[in-house]
C-alpha cells in the first residue's frame, strides 16, 4: 500500500521510499524515512495534495511524491 491510499485520520508505518536522485533524498531529508509512523490529516479539496503527520510536525507533500512511499497500515 502506498502513502495516499491510507485514509484520513488512520496510520501507517513507511516501509519504503521510492524515487531517484534528489527527489528520493528530498522526501528523506523531511523526516519520510523507513520504520517512522505517518498519520494522515487532511486531504485537499480537490485531492492534491495531503497533509501528513510524521515526527511531532505536520507536512503537506503532493499526492505523485505519496504515490512513491511505501506503507505498512497499523490499527
Amino acid at each position: 500500500m502506498t502513502l495516499n491510499e491510507i485514509p484520513i485520520g488512520k496510520s501507517g508505518i513507511i516501509k519504503s521510499v521510492g524515487g531517484e536522485g534528489a527527489l528520493r533524498l528530498r522526501l528523506l531529508d523531511m523526516g519520510l524515512i523507513p520504520k517512522t509512523k505517518v498519520t494522515i490529516q487532511k486531504i485537499a479539496p480537490l485531492g492534491d495534495p495531503i497533509e501528513i503527520q510524521i515526527r511531532g510536525y505536520e507536512l503537506t507533500i503532493r499526492i505523485a511524491d505519496a504515490e512513491m512511499i511505501e506503507v505498512e497500515a497499523t490499527v
